[in-house]
């Protein structure tokens, strides 16, 4: 367990629950911010705070270290006087007493608490001794790289991002790999139904078998001898199963505080937990209000939770000029050779298109979707990173379907 402490001066003490990328993010940005008291950032995992994306890429299939991974390192955080309470997660929160209880029996007093504890994968429903791997932790990634290492059939169950990130993965060091899902294109609730179907062609050419359409009823056996039970009485054998089933905000140690916790942390506009003085949330655990005040949402990727830290840190240092997080909904995603990005919410859409990109060695293409009302709502683009830049701006100042349908095409002419 690493424990880290300075003398700051009285400008009270900011707590930070959770090392993920939203809460070193948020440490980051008070002292970026001008903050001048105390700064302390706990982690439940006993290792440095870590980036997590590349735990099904490039951290799994060996390409790159653990040093690679690093989000603040013990000497960047010395230099930012941020204490590091790592290997102990907090147990419950006080908003009235203003304090946090951590595992080790330790108690935290705070003028300013900031919630970022993230998610955790989905459990699997089934029990075998060994070889069912989720991936979501450093732990999880290592214990997965180790039994692919063994060799052998896997099949992943779930065939959203974290799951065809995995089967490109594993594809690259040659196993065989079989991907399940109910839903007969699982990608389109990300991407749109249309690039769903080009990105899982794109995996059928490279190998991986696809069973879309069909469940898992039940997963027997142990490491190198499992066997996967389908819903329609198929059984495939594997050596090692990965679930990317989803992910659950972890909200328990909340349960007792008093907090208004609904599938997150519900907070305002700004990010401040509803009806709780000096606490707020950002990230994976956070539901925050959205433009013009129409929905609460709860994002999980790594660029929401980037935009609502540093609104927070600010936020927390400069209360009467209150900003919010307006940034539009952004998902990446890296497969074999192929860099998925969304922009906007495509799941909202009535209308498409799809548009092809400039001639080069890889393919390119994007989505236009628009709602009933004819206006943009989102764009997803395939290896097309330009198109993506103009995507935003289109999406900005609600262009009409038509609209951007041209201006993309335009992107695509020939110069």
């Amino acid at each position: 367990m690493i424990s880290t402490s300075f003398q700051t001066a009285d400008d009270g003490t900011a707590v930070v629950v959770g090392a993920s990328v939203a809460g070193v993010r948020t440490a980051r940005g008070l002292r970026e911010q001008g903050f001048q008291g105390r700064v302390v950032l706990v982690g439940a995992e006993p290792e440095i705070p870590y980036d997590r994306p590349p735990l099904s890429k490039q951290f799994l299939s060996g390409k790159w270290g653990v040093d690679r991974l690093s989000l603040l390192t013990e000497n960047e955080a010395r230099d930012a006087q941020i204490e590091l309470r790592l290997g102990s997660p907090a147990q419950s929160l006080d908003p009235h007493r203003k304090h946090v209880l951590l595992a080790d029996g330790k108690s935290l007093s705070f003028d300013q608490c900031v919630i970022a504890t993230g998610c955790r994968a989905r459990p699997a429903p089934w029990r075998v001794e060994s070889g069912l791997h989720v991936i979501r932790e450093l732990a999880h990634s290592v214990a997965l790289r180790r039994d692919l290492e063994r060799g052998g059939p896997v099949v992943v169950v779930g065939g959203g991002f974290i799951g065809m990130e995995v089967a490109a993965t594993a594809i690259g060091l040659g196993h065989s790999v079989t991907v399940v899902d109910p839903e007969p294109l699982p990608l389109t609730r990300s991407v749109g139904q249309e690039i769903a179907a080009l990105l899982t062609d794109v995996h059928k050419q490279r190998g991986v078998v696809t069973r879309f359409g069909v469940g898992v009823e039940n997963v027997e056996g142990r490491r190198g001898d499992l066997r996967v039970h389908l819903t329609d009485g198929d059984v495939l054998p594997a050596s090692t199963v990965v679930v990317g089933i989803g992910a659950v905000p972890n909200v328990e140690w909340l349960m007792d505080s008093g907090l208004h916790v609904d599938d997150g942390v519900v907070c305002d506009q700004h990010g401040r937990a509803v009806g709780a003085e000096g606490i707020h949330a950002v990230g994976d655990v956070a539901r925050w209000l959205g433009p013009h005040h129409v929905d609460v949402r709860r994002t999980e990727h790594w660029t929401n939770a980037v935009d609502q830290a540093a609104a927070v840190a600010h936020n927390i240092v400069n209360p009467d000029q209150l900003t919010r997080q307006d940034a539009l909904a952004y998902v990446w995603s890296d497969q074999y050779d192929y860099k998925v990005q969304v922009v906007g919410r495509p799941a909202r859409a009535q209308r498409c298109k799809v548009l092809d990109g400039p001639v080069g060695e890889r393919q390119r293409a994007a989505a236009v979707y628009a709602d009933d009302a004819g206006i943009l709502v989102g764009v997803t683009t395939v290896n097309w990173p330009k198109a993506n830049v103009l995507a935003r701006k289109l999406l900005a100042r609600e262009e009409s379907f038509e609209g951007a349908v041209t201006e993309v095409q335009a992107l695509a002419a020939p110069r």
